[in-house]
């Protein structure tokens, strides 16, 4: 009989397994098949709160009058440790949230938060975490709005596990991943890793005499900024559970495509590289939390890089879509060699955001 395993939900090979083929398998429509970080739906702006969607054995239907879109998109938070350098869990709900939507280029607005706490957990802990989703979530000029708490035993959750769901305005022309073509060129917001290896280096207990602090952030501003510029964006999506690697290997599978990035290209700081090196896992797998990649068209690319250099001077253009008779990610190194950067497999780093 087979059983769920930690790396069902690592965020590489197995995870997509897992939702494409049984939970879309048996959830099956047009909505989740785009499979976009947040579910684009219409609002009849005629009919008040009235969903016009609707969901059944015709697929989905949509009537004929003026209409809003909106995102939507929910979240659960297990991290381990909850706070670390750079953040705690309150902070990485907050931004995983509003990031989900932005990625489709919507700007969110409301905030559910559901709490599920152990029994024990000091209240010191509790407050600090609320009061940095408080902080986050001004900041990105978000409201939360309603919630639920529940409390289990001692040894039934691990301290506190937090769900959000999100929902704000589509400000764009639709973004998925349905509308990279070849000759996009690929750009990366920022250096990768960050996250993870703070999280590795926390549960290894390394002793590092270093800065390093979790990228995590809310990408709201930066992508307003590049949307609003008139910047040509085909595909979002923010490197998260299993890094670049899973992306990228996303965007393949989904076109058919194949895809060429360069090492030298992409950032990786010292403190991570060494991560890597002493505990054997590749700096394109770690998750990031405010790091993104985007496909934009060819003669918007300089003007999209300079764009996101304003909020990080590491961003750079890393590759391109280069064929559609082939599938796959090839990454050249740093002296022009060639391989296949695969999309990760087995357990990574669970409980990661």
């Amino acid at each position: 009989m087979q059983r769920i395993l930690l790396a069902h939900g690592g965020g590489g090979e197995e995870m997509h397994a897992l939702i494409n083929d049984l939970i879309f398998g048996i959830f099956d429509n047009e909505i989740l098949r785009a499979q976009n970080d947040s579910a684009i739906l219409a609002l009849d702006s005629l009919c008040g709160r009235e969903i016009n969607a609707q969901i059944g054995a015709q697929g989905i239907k949509t009537g004929a009058q003026t209409q809003e879109s909106f995102a939507f998109s929910t979240d659960s938070f297990v991290v381990s440790p909850i706070e670390f350098s750079g953040g705690n869990i309150g902070k990485l709900a907050v931004c995983g949230s509003v990031n989900d939507l932005a990625m489709v280029g919507a700007d969110a607005q409301f905030l559910s938060c559901a709490l599920i706490l152990e029994e024990g957990l000091e209240l010191e802990i509790l407050e600090r975490i609320l009061r940095t989703m408080k902080q986050e979530a001004q900041n990105a000029g978000v409201a939360i709005v309603c919630g639920d708490t529940k409390v289990l035993p001692r040894g039934s959750v691990d301290k506190i596990f937090i769900n959000t769901a999100c929902v704000g305005g589509v400000f764009s022309a639709p973004l998925n991943t349905a509308n990279l073509k070849v000759g996009a060129k690929i750009l990366l917001s920022g250096d990768i890793g960050k996250h993870g290896g703070v999280i590795l280096a926390h549960r290894e207990e390394l002793a590092l005499q270093s800065a390093l602090k979790s990228d995590c952030a809310c990408l709201k501003e930066v992508v307003r900024a590049l949307l609003e510029s008139g910047v040509r964006v085909q595909c979002m999506r923010d490197a998260t559970r299993g890094g670049i690697a899973s992306v990228l290997n996303e965007w393949a599978d989904f076109k058919g495509y194949e895809l060429l990035v360069r090492q030298k290209d992409i950032a990786v700081c010292d403190e991570v590289a060494g991560i890597c090196e002493i505990l054997g896992f590749e700096p394109y797998e770690l998750a990031n939390e405010g790091t993104f990649l985007l496909a934009v068209d060819d003669k918007d690319a300089q003007r999209a890089l300079e764009i996101l250099q304003r909020f990080n001077p590491l961003a750079s253009c890393i590759g391109e879509v280069v064929s559609d008779r082939a599938k796959g990610v090839i990454c050249e190194s740093i002296y022009g060699a060639k391989r296949y950067l695969e999309s990760p497999k087995g357990e990574l780093l669970p409980r990661i955001c």
